[in-house]
């Protein structure tokens, strides 16, 4: 029996789900990434996850007990604790892991709105053709905008479009490279500095871009609560 309407609108077939096995001790968790196969109302079905740093499969025991996030189709991230209760072959391996149903699933944030301090590098060329391309890093990043630091001398002006490409690392050691299309919704000078900085939206993105945007946002979320942790 498959999930009612309102509970597809969560989580579905193909999803990236990431897990956390429990552990007691104070060390750094491990964190692993798999696709949602299958699921009914009492299984979520997921292939083999695979370790986000040694990239090998994780062996787990019946009885493992995992914290799962995922982005829902409704634009949040979401969290739920879990355990496996059966190794089992569909049209390939997969793990059976408990089906906590939607009301136990914890919503964190709406992911549009994820937005985390930090410094990835960056190629931007304006489409008027009136500004040379340049590199630059990023002040901040999420997955519906920028804010970049241009030349000192740069030629462009609020409401520009340009073409921006973004050199984003994920924690699983992969590097992706994120083409938009965005546009300079504000120029404003910071103090300190005295630099102008640009504030970016994407208006042409690939929602696989997007996604790994997403992804790279949460995962530096997790760092930094972890940090703050310790």
């Amino acid at each position: 029996m498959l999930w009612g309407r309102e509970e597809r609108k969560v989580i579905k077939i193909g999803m990236s789900l990431t897990l956390e096995p429990n552990q007691d001790t104070d060390e750094e968790p491990e964190t692993f990434y798999c696709k949602l196969v299958e699921q009914d109302n009492q299984m979520f079905y997921i292939d083999y996850p695979v370790n986000e740093k040694t990239g090998r499969t994780g062996f787990f025991f019946e009885g493992t007990q995992f914290k799962v996030t995922f982005v829902g189709e409704d634009q949040s991230i979401y969290m739920f604790t879990t355990e496996v209760k059966e190794r089992k072959k569909l049209q390939i391996p997969v793990l059976a892991i408990h089906n906590p149903g939607k009301k136990k699933m914890i919503r964190i944030q709406r992911r549009q709105y994820v937005r985390v301090e930090t410094a990835v590098d960056v190629s931007v060329q304006g489409l008027e053709g009136r500004q040379e391309p340049f590199t630059t890093i990023t002040l901040d990043i999420s997955g519906g905008g920028a804010a970049v630091i241009p030349p000192d001398h740069h030629q462009l002006h609020e409401e520009d479009q340009v073409e921006v490409w973004f050199v984003i690392p994920l924690s699983s050691g992969e590097t992706h490279y994120i083409q938009t299309t965005s546009r300079i919704v504000r120029i404003f000078q910071e103090k300190s500095t005295k630099r102008d900085q640009l504030s970016l939206e994407f208006t042409h993105i690939d929602h696989r871009d997007r996604e790994l945007l997403i992804r790279f946002c949460f995962e530096r979320q997790l760092l930094w609560r972890r940090s703050r942790v310790r």
